[in-house]
């Protein structure tokens, strides 16, 4: 079915007659008797019958109106959902209960107007191809990791850098610190089962590990977060590592502590990474807030992967 005759036909019955109906879509009385014509060609009715004081609508024609005005609202709605400006911003957290989603939730506060789809999307690889298909619009990540490279058109720009707690039961040897050295964890087995080879949170811990001489086993199901939880709390060994933005909420008789790191903290360096050619005005304002609030990093007492700084573009 043609929508443009749809459309004349419903300003045709709203104007009353053919002739102001084409005045108000800028064409001539006989295409806006064509495009009906069109119309009921299409539909095996008629919709309008001919008089000498103009056409008035049929009793087909009162039947197909309701229906018409929905086709060209569905239309309508159709082309605003991709229209830059007026589509949901589409931005990957990788996960819910991380920081970032956080930093989202703030964005989201201050522009409610502004529609937002929140996605997880595991992996580097599969987040990035994303951005550079459209799919979404944003996503925040490390960058880069050892041997990748941005593909050219994409761009990253650093935003928040989280800093690392030690995370531990009440039995734990440093449970009682006000504040511990990482090179103190030299030896230390730091229980990550979430820690998956191949992401780009394996390669920032990987790098951390071995600047440190500490442990990180990955070993044993991810049960989720409870599991850890409990694992940690019952554990005078085991220990993890969260932010103090991290969203966790457990028992009070688990007792657990954020432990600070200090001489140098580890910081996780999140990114916003986005296609250079995105027009989403919604989008601009997203990395104008991050980047404004963003204090940039700091030239000494923290540590970070040498790969962990701003990407630039490259050829893929």
């Amino acid at each position: 079915m043609d929508l443009t005759a749809v459309r004349t036909f419903v300003a045709a019955v709203d104007a009353g007659q053919f002739q102001e109906a084409a005045a108000n879509l800028s064409i001539t009385p006989q295409a806006v008797s064509k495009r009906v014509a069109v119309l009921e060609k299409d539909l095996g009715v008629q919709l309008f019958s001919r008089t000498a004081r103009g056409a008035r609508l049929t009793i087909d024609g009162q039947a197909f109106l309701p229906y018409a005005r929905a086709l060209l609202q569905a239309e309508e709605r159709a082309a605003a959902s991709v229209r830059p400006g007026r589509r949901a911003l589409r931005v990957d957290v990788i996960r819910y209960r991380v920081s970032v989603a956080g930093l989202l939730r703030d964005f989201h506060r201050a522009h409610p107007e502004t529609e937002l789809d929140v996605l997880n999307l595991f992996d580097f690889d599969t987040a990035i191809a994303a951005v550079r298909s459209g799919t979404i619009d944003a996503t925040f990540r490390a960058v880069t990791m050892p041997g990748r490279q941005l593909p050219e058109g994409i761009e990253a720009t650093p935003v928040f850098d989280e800093p690392l707690y030690l995370f531990t039961g009440p039995a734990h040897e440093f449970a009682g610190a006000p504040a511990i050295a990482p090179a103190q964890l030299a030896g230390r087995r730091i229980w990550m089962p979430g820690n998956m080879p191949g992401t780009e949170w394996a390669a920032y811990y990987d790098e951390l590990a071995a600047t440190f001489g500490l442990t990180i086993d990955a070993v044993g199901p991810n049960f989720g977060v409870e599991h850890l939880l409990d694992t940690i709390a019952d554990s005078s060994t085991l220990a993890t590592f969260v932010s103090e933005q991290t969203p966790l909420v457990w028992p009070a008789r688990h007792d657990l502590r954020r432990i600070p790191l200090r001489e140098p903290t580890p910081v996780y360096p999140h990114s916003l990474v986005w296609r250079t050619d995105n027009p989403h005005p919604a989008l601009a304002a997203l990395r104008h807030r991050l980047t404004s609030a963003f204090p940039g990093r700091a030239d000494n007492g923290i540590w970070t992967p040498k790969w962990a700084q701003r990407a630039q573009p490259a050829h893929a």
